[in-house]
């Protein structure tokens, strides 16, 4: 028979037994949704890599094309020597009846630009328009869509570098619902058959465009809305991203 003594010990001892059984299932549970995360967490750096795979053998799979189809117009994005010598000379070839040059820095002249271009100074004057407003890609894309709109052009060729190409297809696209878009990718670094994975300064420009990239799809949620001025973004508090430096892969 019990007696008083064994009864107040082991009521003593059930808290006990009841907080350690409390502990453990709350550590169980921590560690579950610790794995949780980290199956998440990595997860999603084997999508980013298996996406980098894929855009970088995508942009160094581009080549220039060697006679591209003629268009309305075409639109060059400052950045590079080598683009605007490419854009000059498609409007030389009749690709295009006249030429935007998006994102000029402010405190270039025509004239400068066009003895940077060595073009034909009357087809210079007659048909190069210049923007000086866009510091950006998305600038790019919102300045580019309101003077193929007021010029009622159905077909643009694009010029920029292979890498940038990605994004400026999808920032131009968003906008430019109904002109069609012909690539025309400016190569300077041959990366074919992943040899980018040898030259690290490629890979740093790859990885680094990709990733505004993936940003510029996730900002693709944000709604468009129209303007007295055009087409622009529903949400004006967006950052912009740095102007492309002129020459990244030499």
């Amino acid at each position: 028979m019990m007696d008083a003594r064994d009864s107040i010990g082991t009521a003593g001892r059930m808290p006990a037994a009841l907080s350690r059984g409390a502990g453990s299932a709350s550590s169980g549970r921590l560690r579950f949704a610790l794995r949780i995360c980290g199956f998440f967490v990595l997860a999603l750096l084997a999508l980013f890599a298996g996406g980098f795979g894929w855009f970088a053998d995508k942009v160094s799979s581009m080549t220039t094309p060697v006679n591209p189809a003629k268009a309305d117009a075409i639109i060059v994005l400052t950045g590079g020597q080598s683009r605007l010598d490419a854009a000059m000379d498609l409007l030389a070839s009749g690709k295009g009846e006249r030429l935007l040059i998006s994102g000029v820095h402010p405190s270039a002249s025509r004239r400068q630009l066009q003895m940077a271009m060595g073009g034909d100074k009357q087809l210079f004057s007659c048909c190069v328009d210049i923007d000086r407003a866009a510091l950006d890609t998305i600038g790019n894309a919102e300045e580019s869509a309101k003077w193929v709109e007021s010029h009622a052009y159905g077909s643009i060729i694009l010029v920029t570098n292979n890498y940038h190409m990605p994004r400026s297809l999808l920032e131009m696209g968003r906008l430019l619902h109904g002109a069609r878009l012909e690539p025309y990718p400016v190569v300077n670094t041959k990366l074919a058959n992943g040899s980018w994975l040898t030259k690290p300064e490629a890979l740093r420009v790859l990885l680094t465009e990709y990733s505004k990239y993936v940003l510029a799809l996730a900002r693709g949620i944000v709604p468009l809305r129209p303007t007295a001025e055009g087409v622009t973004l529903a949400e004006a508090s967006i950052a912009k991203d740095e102007k492309q430096p002129s020459q990244v892969i030499p």
